[in-house]
């Protein structure tokens, strides 16, 4: 059985790799080819931390196997807010395949969903990117994101550290929310909100909007205004209308689209050149199942 560290996993994923690998995970869990319970979630209430347990499988030839063991402590200081484990097993035997770090592949699985959405609901046309926050995320989806549309210009902000990000991957730092995203073609929400910090009105039409955060029943992220008005894909609807306190608050659950199925050609994506489209991803385990996967065919 083999062991990967961060080191290890970072070596052999990629980005070109990752995104076909994602939307091929995303296609088969709205096919009805993926087995994946929503998440179990313990609370550490003490230290104000989460544990989470995210089993998948993905059937068919070559199926993977696996579950990631995830915790989220959103008040560390000084330490990523996020670490993992993904157990990989042999689907045809139920032999333990490998054990690797999950942080590093829930990163860059997450901005790599947002790339498959960002590829199919986007106008062809994108050149402005705002981003929201300034962390992991924030530089995962700048990544993940020039992988699909080429951006003439990217404005940043967050609540404290827009600049040094700004100067360390040459965007503009922007001094409020609402002008990091105005006339933006493509917005990123990655700023571990549980309040709404962008507002509908703020937005033009035919953006794209990428909210990856308040992965929560009860937090927000989004005002009521986005989410009554744009149009709305999940990674997974039964995920997002029991985690997503903005999908929840919309009321629309029967209107929710899975990106996935766009993917597969079965929902037609963006219908006019001015609806304003909205990509709200809780994570799911098959993303990570699929990565490690990838992981460990390279």
């Amino acid at each position: 059985m083999d062991v990967l560290d961060e080191p290890a996993v970072q070596q052999k994923l990629h980005y070109q790799d990752l995104i076909p690998v994602i939307a091929q995970a995303l296609a088969a869990l709205s096919s009805g080819k993926v087995v994946q319970p929503v998440r179990s979630v313990l609370p550490v209430a003490l230290h104000r931390g989460f544990f989470a347990v995210m089993p998948a499988y993905a059937d068919g030839e070559g199926g993977a196997l696996g579950a990631k063991l995830v915790t989220f402590y959103p008040q560390n200081v000084g330490l990523h807010t996020h670490h993992a484990l993904i157990v990989m097993f042999k689907a045809e035997t139920g032999e333990p395949l490998a054990v690797m770090d999950g942080r590093l592949i829930t990163e860059m699985r997450t901005a790599a969903a947002s790339a498959v959405a960002t590829e199919r609901l986007a106008r062809q046309d994108a050149s402005v990117l705002g981003i929201l926050g300034s962390g992991v995320q924030a530089k995962s989806h700048l990544a993940a994101l020039r992988q699909v549309r080429s951006f003439k210009e990217v404005r940043v902000w967050s609540p404290r550290n827009a600049a040094a990000f700004a100067q360390r991957h040459g965007v503009t730092a922007a001094a409020t929310a609402a002008d990091a995203v105005r006339d933006a073609d493509v917005v990123v929400v990655a700023a571990s909100a549980t309040t709404p910090i962008l507002q509908g009105r703020w937005l033009s039409p035919g953006t794209h909007v990428n909210a990856i955060g308040a992965t929560r029943p009860e937090w927000r992220e989004l005002d009521d205004d986005l989410v009554t008005t744009a149009r709305i894909f999940v990674d997974s609807r039964e995920a997002a209308l029991r985690e997503s306190g903005d999908v929840i608050a919309s009321r629309r659950g029967s209107e929710v689209t899975e990106i996935g199925a766009v993917v597969s050609g079965a929902d037609p994506g963006r219908r006019t050149p001015s609806e304003i489209t909205l990509f709200k991803s809780v994570g799911v385990a098959v993303e990570d199942v699929a990565a490690a996967a990838l992981v460990l065919r390279a």
